[in-house]
């Protein structure tokens, strides 16, 4: 058996990796845009921060690794077009500038996505940047190090662009956020992105909320950036304006697609075209609440669901149990966690429900530094079932969002979470823990 796989980061590599150790014999190429394999890309923050001071921390496996598994690997190899009546694709080695053709019997596509920019004027001026590969990363580092530059400013209030603030804050920088919409880190519920923004704002940081950006000034060097409200000196701009699925490739090769490129698939990974698997952030995801397909860009889901892929490539039927959309990110001393669905959400899906936003604290305050946690739940009226939990706090706060993610997992009401036998150590937790409280106020309505 042939496997062709396009794309070389997670999804993909872990579909491979999966394959190879369920079939010694399975011929396995791989064909991957840029020049590295295998990174964890959420890591590059804090390598352009310096906090990690070796790209090479966030390679997973190397090109050498992938060979002694009798895994093929192709670096700044670009799929052009896939034909799935002949089973081929259509390749363009970014080197040499060559094109061929390959052929699969079965095809695994794990593209991941492209950074969004938009038709800004100016966007083609030097030190306009977006991140999303490792050689992005390298760039944006390389740039941020220039003494020159001093003033930076953020397009985009979304993960990327907020854990960008603190890697830039951490080199000294000036920073400006601009965000469109009227609060930032929008997955998350207002309850805590309003504490989250104090925090920002706290550190130094210009946020400007409901400021839409029109262009982009300078000499050759972006020097400013104007907006519907103001315009703002800029030596360096990173656009974080979101990301859309890496599937343009795709177009006339039968494969379904929904309205914004991801490939629709099943929950064992398959495409409508017998024979070709999808997995990553280039593709849907089962949702467990929802119990339907939804679009959640993350490294956990594409990790598990491009291991899944590789399984059931070689002839197993396992399906994915589901996303909750867990997710957590550190802004300076503030850690925040989410899993399942927000407020909004809810709203969205017509889905009776109730909320409870309360303040509790990591320990007692017999033990020393106890600092609070605010934790808002999301309960479906009538059966108090945790359909949501979003969560912001000094520490200890996305473990706890992890203990949530389990009781949503598992269908459980709040008032039975409320009783569960959780650890209890001064230094770490109250006999009622802060998962307790803010469980047993959710009462049922």
């Amino acid at each position: 058996m042939k496997l062709l796989v396009i794309g070389g980061v997670a999804a993909s590599m872990s579909a491979a990796s999966k394959l190879r150790r369920m079939d010694e014999k399975a011929e396995i190429t791989v064909y991957e845009k840029g020049k590295f394999l295998s990174y964890g890309a959420c890591g590059l923050p804090y390598y352009i921060s310096g906090e990690n001071d070796d790209y090479r921390k966030m390679i997973a496996r190397t090109q050498e690794q992938f060979s002694e598994r009798n895994i093929k690997t192709h670096l700044q190899h670009e799929v052009l077009k896939v034909d799935t009546d002949k089973k081929k694709v259509t390749v363009k080695d970014l080197g040499s500038g060559e094109i061929f053709t390959d052929t699969y019997d079965k095809l695994m596509i794990g593209t991941g996505t492209f950074p969004i920019m938009p038709p800004f004027p100016g966007a083609d001026l030097e030190n306009v940047q977006v991140l999303k590969t490792m050689e992005d990363g390298m760039v944006l580092k390389e740039i941020s190090r220039k003494p020159e530059v001093k003033d930076v400013v953020i397009v985009g209030g979304g993960y990327i662009g907020i854990e960008v603030v603190e890697a830039m804050k951490t080199l000294g920088k000036n920073v400006r956020v601009i965000e469109m919409g009227e609060r930032i880190l929008a997955p998350f519920d207002k309850e805590i992105t309003d504490i989250a923004e104090k925090e920002i704002r706290d550190h130094g940081v210009e946020l400007n909320l409901g400021e839409k950006v029109e262009s982009f000034s300078g000499n050759g060097e972006v020097e400013s950036v104007k907006t519907d409200k103001g315009t703002y000196k800029a030596d360096l701009v990173l656009v974080a304006a979101g990301v859309k699925p890496a599937t343009k490739f795709l177009e006339g090769s039968g494969i379904e697609m929904a309205e914004n490129g991801a490939i629709i698939i099943d929950r064992e990974m398959r495409t409508n075209i017998e024979g070709v698997y999808a997995a990553g952030d280039c593709a849907q995801v089962y949702h467990k609440v929802l119990e339907e397909n939804d679009y959640i860009p993350l490294g956990t889901n594409a990790n598990k669901c491009g291991r899944l892929a590789g399984a059931n490539i070689a002839g197993s039927h396992e399906k994915y149990v589901g996303t909750l959309g867990s997710a957590a990110i550190k802004i300076f001393n503030m850690e925040l966690g989410r899993t399942g669905l927000s407020e909004k959400d809810a709203k969205k899906l017509g889905i009776g429900y109730t909320t409870e936003f309360v303040k509790a604290a990591d320990h007692p305050d017999y033990y020393p530094n106890q600092t609070p946690i605010w934790i808002k739940l999301i309960c479906e009226k009538g059966t108090n079932r945790i359909l949501g939990a979003h969560a912001i706090g000094n520490k200890g706060v996305v473990l706890r969002i992890d203990v949530f993610a389990v009781a949503i997992h598992n269908k459980m009401a709040a008032e039975d979470l409320g009783m569960v036998d959780l650890c209890y150590a001064p230094p770490f937790a109250g006999v009622w823990d802060a998962v307790h409280i803010a469980s047993n106020a959710a009462k049922i309505d």
